[in-house]
């Protein structure tokens, strides 16, 4: 009963079809003959012969091709290729038919071609006309219950002219949307005079402030600047952010398609800018065949799991189909939480949560041995400078001799692919985080360029959003408490990239690290992290999202550097001149040699002085593994 409908309707456009066929072809005689010449040579039974077999033809063609699962409503230019398609097939498979009953006699060859264009223009014809006037009646509807409701719909200036300007004006002519497009900004200067939809393209991004006022003259003054395209720079939206708010008016953005939980209802609902848009940069195509490649059947282990990043790459290998996937943490209530969220992402998926410290050798080695993974993710560390700091010697151990550790056992257990995770503050690092993580560096790549049947990659990147103890959820937490907001420094810039995005390149540049192993042996991975951005300018940036004004509403007051902290960071070192690897988003650092023997040897020293609580000893031990270090950290207690 429910699909009734939908039957009668598909039987309908398929008698409508077929009675177009048919006039199709008298019709074509008669513009190629004329009405004298046709009665001449067609005597009606050959006519009728003729017109029949093409109509039959016609008929055998639409129902092979499936032409009504469609709904004329909804007619686009798929629907228009496949019409032509009919039609083609048509008078193609009608020649040899007709040939086998007339010979093709008093047939001029210049039908074919006349009786195609004519049939397409039937069929898509009345398509069209159709949908024209079921917009139209649908838009009168609208406009009138707009009307009798009193509803007043917003007039915003979308910034983009790409398809998703295109989705929203289509959107909102022809759906109850509480939004109305007054005019479109573009980064094309060709494109400027244009319109979309009845909606002019009025100016250049740089033009925001002049299409504003001539709106306004206009009466047609806009409340809302709405992004349009998910891959902006987040370059320019901070400057439109700006802009913006010296306007007064507020930055908003489509929904992602990631933001649709409810269904295609809500598509059209813009979402107030996030500190994400702001930070964002356009995204990288990935190669996601060769990720899957790389990790789909295989044993992986991941280090540091429940950690921000650690957590992040067990989401994305979950998805690319490992046999098992290991997860060690030192912490129970991270493992907890993230093994939990596992399960539900992927119920059926072999996995083992393992409470581990990668200081702890003999733990590593069992692990290693009892479950011999495939490919290894070593993203355990101490990662926060102050705290670091104040605790070197267990920053050493956990960076360095940690790492050290878990790269001795995927050699001895032969896995094939090792991937550390390291950070830009190990370039000429000022403090024992970096320090540490730089010997870690050294460490593999000592080891890959030794060869050894392990392969080392090592992926370098800056800061991450919403990681655990970062800038951004610090400034979260205090524009909830009322503020102030605390800056260290009023000239510190820092590089940022979201978690998800990071993960996504780690995995990219571990694929390119085994699939060009020779090319890229010993070289350091180095995430491109697009400009740096000045920490007080997100701060003020921040506090305008959350609606108030800053030094007014909220004050930003600069505590002074922390210990270790540096006003910028650096992701190459002078002697690692960046090289591309023809893989957006990612470049590799030039091989700074290092001897395996000699940092093997000078790590024994260092682990000996720090699981002695030796400072002085460690300390010298860092410095000659990296003589760039010029940090001067606290004694450990």
């Amino acid at each position: 009963m429910f699909r009734s409908p939908v039957i009668s309707r598909a039987r309908v456009a398929f008698a409508h079809d077929t009675v177009m066929a048919a006039l199709s072809f008298l019709l074509s005689l008669w513009l190629r003959l004329g009405s004298q010449q046709l009665r001449a040579d067609w005597t009606p039974g050959n006519l009728a012969l003729a017109t029949g077999l093409f109509t039959l033809t016609a008929a055998t063609v639409f129902l092979s091709l499936r032409l009504y699962r469609g709904v004329w409503r909804y007619a686009s230019t798929t629907d228009l290729l496949a019409l032509t398609r009919a039609a083609t097939l048509t008078v193609l498979i009608f020649i040899p038919v007709l040939f086998l009953f007339t010979r093709l006699h008093d047939l001029p060859r210049s039908l074919l071609g006349i009786n195609w264009f004519v049939l397409l223009a039937l069929l898509g014809g009345p398509r069209f006309v159709y949908r024209v006037l079921r917009d139209r009646r649908l838009d009168l509807k609208l406009e009138r219950q707009r009307e009798e409701s009193g509803a007043r719909r917003i007039p915003v200036l979308l910034v983009g002219s790409g398809d998703g300007a295109d989705l929203f004006i289509r959107a909102t002519q022809q759906g109850d949307v509480q939004y109305r497009a007054v005019g479109i900004l573009t980064a094309k200067k060709a494109q400027v005079g244009q319109g979309m939809h009845g909606v002019i393209i009025l100016g250049l991004f740089d033009a925001l402030e002049e299409v504003v006022a001539g709106l306004a003259a206009k009466g047609l003054a806009p409340e809302r600047l709405v992004l349009t395209e998910e891959d902006f720079d987040g370059g320019l939206v901070r400057d439109l952010f700006d802009r913006a708010d010296a306007l007064g008016l507020p930055l908003a953005r489509l929904p992602r398609l990631t933001d649709l939980k409810d269904g295609m209802a809500d598509r059209m609902e813009i979402k107030p800018v996030a500190v994400e848009d702001l930070l964002g940069r356009p995204q990288t195509v990935l190669d996601r065949s060769g990720l899957t490649g790389l990790i789909a059947g295989k044993r992986v282990l991941v280090t540091g799991a429940g950690g921000s990043i650690g957590s992040e790459l067990v989401r994305q290998i979950s998805d690319c189909g490992p046999s098992l996937l290991l997860l060690a943490e030192a912490s129970e209530f991270a493992l907890y939480t993230i093994d939990q969220e596992l399960g539900l992402r992927h119920p059926g998926l072999a996995r083992l949560p393992l409470i581990a410290d990668v200081r702890d050798r003999a733990r590593i080695t069992e692990i290693m041995a009892a479950h011999t993974p495939e490919l290894v993710f070593h993203a355990a560390a101490l990662k926060h400078v102050p705290m670091v700091e104040g605790n070197p010697l267990d920053g050493c151990l956990t960076n360095a001799v940690g790492t050290r550790i878990v790269a001795d056992a995927c050699i001895a257990h032969h896995v094939a692919l090792m991937v550390l995770i390291s950070t830009d503050k190990a370039v000429n690092p000022t403090n024992v985080m970096g320090a540490s993580k730089r010997m870690a560096e050294r460490y593999c790549q000592a080891m890959d360029m030794a060869g050894g049947g392990t392969r080392f990659v090592t992926v370098r990147f800056g800061n991450v959003l919403g990681s655990t103890g970062s800038v951004v959820p610090l400034f979260q937490k205090q524009l909830a408490a009322g503020g102030p907001i605390t800056v260290t420094h009023p000239d510190m810039t820092r590089y940022f990239m979201t978690i998800r995005e990071a993960v996504e390149l780690v995995l990219q540049a571990a694929t390119l690290g085994m699939q060009q192993a020779a090319l890229y042996q010993g070289r350091i991975f180095v995430l491109d992290m697009g400009e740096p951005v000045k920490i007080v300018h997100l701060a003020r940036q921040m506090i305008r999202l959350a609606g108030l004004r800053p030094d007014q509403d909220i004050a930003i007051t600069f505590t002074g550097l922390r210990p270790g902290e540096k006003l910028f960071e650096e992701i190459f070192h002078g002697a690692e001149p960046p090289v591309p690897t023809g893989v957006g988003g990612i470049l590799v650092a030039a091989v700074r040699a290092s001897d395996q023997a000699a940092i093997a040897a000078a790590l024994d020293r260092l682990e000996q002085a720090c699981r002695s609580r030796d400072f002085a000893a460690a300390m010298t031990g860092l410095r000659a593994l990296v003589p760039e270090y010029s940090g001067n950290a606290g004694r450990d207690i």
